[in-house]
């Protein structure tokens, strides 16, 4: 360790990362990449597969970092098989910003969770990508948009899209 990013493994434009709160720290490695892309919140999935190695990791701090990353990313698949010891999830945990107060309701009024499954009852036409989903269309694994009740984010035709909650149904 020190000489490669704890997250992605870059061994370019080093520098130290501090992950903080529940009264822990730790001081990591990253690259600037990585370090931009957490600052400035604008996360690229495609730099960020690589926390499916780090998710793995011996250190509590890149365990830590890579669930909130995750958890941004709306990652549910993969923060249901990550392991973290109790004290290591509520350090985690801390460093989120969640509004508790954000109720996500699909077109029923019917609340959906992260990790539901819901069916398009509308064409949608995707902006950017050229296809309409197509109404009955299931999405699976869906991701809540932090600080937004009224999207979702799933995968159609394999391509990760944020959905108005009005045009959804919880199956």
């Amino acid at each position: 360790m020190g000489n490669v990013c704890e997250l992605c493994g870059s061994e370019e434009n080093l520098d130290n990362f501090l992950v903080d709160g529940a009264n822990n720290e730790a001081n990591l490695i990253l690259c600037s990449t990585c370090i931009d892309q957490i600052q400035s919140g604008e996360l690229d999935e495609n730099h960020f597969n690589c926390l499916n190695d780090s998710m793995w990791s011996e250190s509590s701090g890149v365990k830590v970092l890579t669930y909130r990353l995750l958890n941004s990313l709306a990652r549910q698949d993969l923060l249901d098989v990550m392991y973290l010891e109790d004290s290591e999830k509520e350090w985690a945990e801390a460093g989120i910003n969640i509004d508790e107060k954000l109720v996500y309701k699909d077109s029923n009024g019917v609340t959906l969770q992260a990790g539901d499954t819901v069916v398009i009852i509308k064409d949608l036409d995707v902006k950017g990508t050229g296809f309409t989903a197509k109404r009955g269309t299931a999405v699976r694994n869906i991701g809540l948009v932090q600080g937004d009740s009224e999207h979702i984010e799933g995968r159609v035709n394999g391509v990760k899209i944020h959905i108005l909650t009005k045009f959804l149904k919880k199956s």
